[in-house]
């Protein structure tokens, strides 16, 4: 089974090489942003919760995320595996990860994160705000606080996965083919 945490700042390119990665690989993709909206959407209790956290720019709480994705895993659970967009973002949640995809028999294969300079990852946000509706993707002020959470608080992460061996730093600028042609070649010399 091969689980991939797709990693890296807001904007990096995740949710676009996911489904590339997805189709090559046959994963089940989990994306916090898509369990968010559709728990935002279905208004559900996290849901609620989820929205008040993300229209400030900031994290959702561990425990909120946490619950989230253990369900969503439970009714995907499959035999090729998963790619994880945007979770882990914090050592308790890659923790927590660990736990739950132990108790299904399986663990994470590798983090390959997506490395792009901050100031191009604010052009390419500020371009998806026109298009996409996100009010957190229209606002350089929000979008700067996002990256600066992240430094805080998800980029540690990282070293979690370095020290297991686990972490593969790819160049996250260039075309998309060249991005996705590069992260099959880490994914498959890590296996």
């Amino acid at each position: 089974m091969l689980n991939i945490i797709l990693f890296g700042p807001p904007g990096a390119g995740k949710g676009t090489q996911s489904s590339k990665l997805i189709e090559k690989y046959g994963l089940v993709h989990l994306s916090t942003g898509d369990v968010f909206r559709y728990n935002i959407k279905n208004q559900t209790e996290l849901g609620i919760m989820a929205k008040s956290y993300i229209d400030n720019g900031q994290l959702v709480p561990d425990e909120v995320t946490n619950r989230m994705v253990r369900d969503f895993i439970e009714r995907n659970n499959n035999d090729q595996g998963f790619i994880f967009d945007g979770y882990p973002r914090t050592i308790a949640q890659g923790e927590n990860l660990e736990q739950v995809l132990q108790d299904f028999n399986t663990e994470v294969t590798s983090m390959i994160a997506l490395e792009v300079d901050e100031d191009e990852l604010v052009n390419r946000l500020l371009e998806r705000g026109k298009t996409s509706g996100r009010p957190d993707d229209q606002d350089e002020s929000i979008i700067r606080n996002r990256f600066k959470v992240y430094n805080e608080e998800t980029s540690p992460l990282a070293d979690f996965y370095a020290q297991k061996g686990k972490f593969i730093a790819v160049q996250g600028k260039g075309s998309i083919d060249d991005i996705f042609n590069n992260l099959c070649k880490a994914i498959d010399h890590a296996n």
